[in-house]
């Protein structure tokens, strides 16, 4: 399981062919990857189908599942109620911050993603008392119904391929992947990770971004 932004992508946020290969030498093992990642759908379905990914995702900072039922239909599950967070957003407004949804939010569906243009502590202390969870991805703030996030998701959509967390090598670089890094069966942040995402790790890396996803899949032994 991977997150997108800072671990298969260069400091520049582009896909980088490293990861790549990489990704396709696991699938073509017969190893699912799955992505768990603060990007909307649509986003993350292309990356699905470009890289040739056999197991669901985790969209939104866990507020969505996509995945293949049974009978192969495509199947999207819903884990946050959008209308907690666009009411925090409307408080914060209301308030004053100087906050900015992502022009992406258009096709956000369970949650409300912001520009890093106020600090996250002053979020957080506006939103107090509130059911809403705010967490940082170091790319964007996120605004989720109390109680969702990504390890929640991850744990429903490994249980349809009958596994766990524990079964997982879980690469992250974030704060927001904090909670996975600790689930995992072997986790790993990077260099240019978040302090919270290294101390939470396994492993942490020695080179940055793609690379570290590369020197990561080595140190857990699943790629050699």
């Amino acid at each position: 399981m991977t997150d997108v932004d800072g671990t298969l992508t260069d400091a520049g946020r582009r896909l980088d062919p490293t990861a790549v290969r990489a990704i396709r030498l696991l699938e073509d093992r017969g190893i699912p990857v799955l992505l768990a990642t603060g990007n909307v759908l649509p986003i993350s379905l292309a990356l699905y189908r470009s890289l040739g990914l056999s197991g669901p995702i985790v969209a939104e900072n866990g507020g969505l599942i996509y995945r293949k039922g049974p009978d192969g239909r495509e199947v999207v599950e819903r884990l946050a109620d959008p209308a907690v967070a666009h009411a925090a957003y409307d408080a914060l407004v209301a308030a004053g911050l100087p906050v900015r949804r992502l022009f992406t939010d258009r096709w956000r569906e369970s949650e409300v993603a912001l520009e890093p243009t106020v600090g996250v502590a002053a979020v957080r202390r506006s939103l107090a008392g509130r059911p809403v969870t705010v967490e940082l991805t170091g790319y964007a703030i996120h605004l989720m119904e109390r109680g969702a996030g990504k390890l929640p998701a991850l744990r429903r959509a490994l249980g349809y391929l009958g596994l766990a967390p524990r079964d997982c090598v879980i690469l992250g670089d974030g704060d927001n992947d904090v909670r996975m890094l600790r689930a995992a069966g072997f986790g790993v942040s990077f260099a240019s990770g978040s302090p919270a995402a290294r101390r939470a790790a396994r492993y942490v890396t020695r080179a940055s971004y793609a690379a570290g996803f590369l020197e990561g899949l080595k140190a857990s032994g699943i790629l050699r």
